[in-house]
């Protein structure tokens, strides 16, 4: 895997619109949300970044220099890795989905974004089955909402159908079970807005595509510490609950590999955006800690598990080989990054910001857009918006540590009070 140095201002760079007029920050869910730019080798300039979605220069170089994946490609005995065919500036490399087993039926993790190049491709890595009769793939895991995870759901529900009556003809079919964690409509998330395109994508399948639930759903409920099976019993993995990027994603450990598939959590490049913060690093915390010395208790609920992992398998970027080392650097950077916005909170805000942002001659009165302007200051102005969006999300973490008290305004104009000193951050 390539190394690349990470720019301290890159590493805040996300794909949000940005509508200063309003000075909101409103997140672009209708895409992926990743940190493409995070480990990008270049330093930021008008030329080569620009606010909003347009990368050029950049975008180009570093989709040049980071590794190239196979369209198939067999990553072990129990796991075969299928690319989405949708790369880009959000995707990296294109959402990678996975099939699990060693014999069909399989189980699927992801749906890609729904792209036709994706169907042959899947249905080629099928053509291994061992047993026609059966099945291809009994079940299918969605990692979380964002579409291009689960935008090839009804194309890849009618090619099963279609494999399934080309080779047995008018035999009985047995369609695959849906899985997904819940997200309930009353937990704050982009799940909640126009961009969740998941509604309308299960409208498009018919009855008789999918095994219903007993609750009469489309999905069957996945539980954080579940274990799931394949069909012959080959491989096991267990579904690990990790809100934060959205409030729905999950993890996967496949003992087999001793690796993690961590979804959008954790990519093969870069970094990733997030929701929540503090939601997120408790979860990156819990990946982290999983299956380690410390908490070995995990495995007198795992029966036969074995709960250490070595690799990752995310669902953008390559395969990372060293797993906590990975998840301990996100760590690191997040709370170095809180230490940053604390240690200007803890300053006086000079007289001349105080002026322009009119919030009277309270020293201690913080606007999120000043925090900016003092954090990012050897940075190009026209960066300095996309930039507010992380630094308004480690604001909310620490309000809700106890550490800040919002002072009224909103977007870029909120106004922020340092009131008690947070506890020391750690791993």
């Amino acid at each position: 895997m390539i190394t690349y140095m990470i720019s301290p201002f890159l590493r805040e760079i996300s794909p949000f619109r940005i509508r200063k007029s309003c000075h909101f920050l409103k997140p672009f869910l209708s895409s992926q949300s990743h940190e493409l730019l995070h480990r990008s080798p270049f330093p930021p300039n008008t030329q080569s970044i620009r606010t909003g979605h347009t990368v050029s220069n950049g975008y180009t170089a570093f989709m040049e220099q980071i590794e190239q994946l196979g369209d198939i490609t067999r990553l072990s005995e129990h796991v075969v890795r299928i690319l989405g065919q949708n790369p880009g500036k959000f995707t990296l490399q294109g959402t990678n989905t996975y099939l699990i087993g060693t014999q069909n039926p399989y189980i699927l993790v992801d749906t890609a974004e729904g792209k036709d190049s994706y169907i042959p491709l899947l249905a080629s890595a099928l053509e291994a089955r061992s047993d026609p009769s059966k099945p291809d793939i009994s079940d299918i895991i969605i990692s979380h909402w964002h579409h291009d995870h689960v935008g090839g759901i009804p194309s890849v529900l009618s090619l099963l159908k279609k494999l399934w009556v080309d080779r047995n003809g008018d035999k009985p079919y047995t369609p695959p079970r849906l899985h997904k964690y819940p997200a309930s409509q009353e937990s704050k998330g982009g799940h909640t807005t126009e961009y969740n395109q998941l509604p309308k994508l299960l409208a498009q399948i018919s009855a008789d595509q999918y095994i219903h639930p007993p609750t009469g759903s489309v999905f069957h409920d996945l539980v954080d510490g579940q274990t799931i099976r394949t069909a012959d019993g080959s491989t096991v993995f267990r579904v690990l609950h990790t809100p934060g990027h959205t409030v729905d994603s999950i993890c996967l450990y496949v003992p087999q590999d001793k690796a993690l598939y961590t979804a959008d959590t954790v990519l093969g490049h870069g970094t990733a955006v997030f929701e929540d913060l503090a939601t997120y690093l408790a979860s990156l915390n819990k990946m982290l800690h999983f299956g380690s010395p410390s908490h070995s208790h995990d495995s007198s609920s795992s029966g036969d598990i074995d709960l250490e992992y070595v690799s990752l398998y995310p669902a953008h970027g390559a395969v990372v080989t060293n797993g906590r080392e990975t998840i301990s650097t996100y760590i690191k950077h997040r709370l170095e990054r809180e230490e940053q916005v604390l240690a200007v909170l803890r300053s006086s805000v000079p007289e001349e910001l105080r002026a322009e942002s009119q919030v009277g001659s309270d020293p201690t009165l913080w606007t999120t857009w000043n925090l900016v302007r003092v954090i990012y200051k050897s940075y190009p102005e026209n960066l300095w918006l996309p930039a507010a969006r992380g630094i308004d999300l480690h604001l909310k973490k620490l309000e809700s540590d106890g550490a800040l008290q919002h002072a009224g305004g909103e977007g870029v104009e909120s106004r922020w009070r340092l009131v008690s000193p947070p506890r020391s951050p750690s791993l």
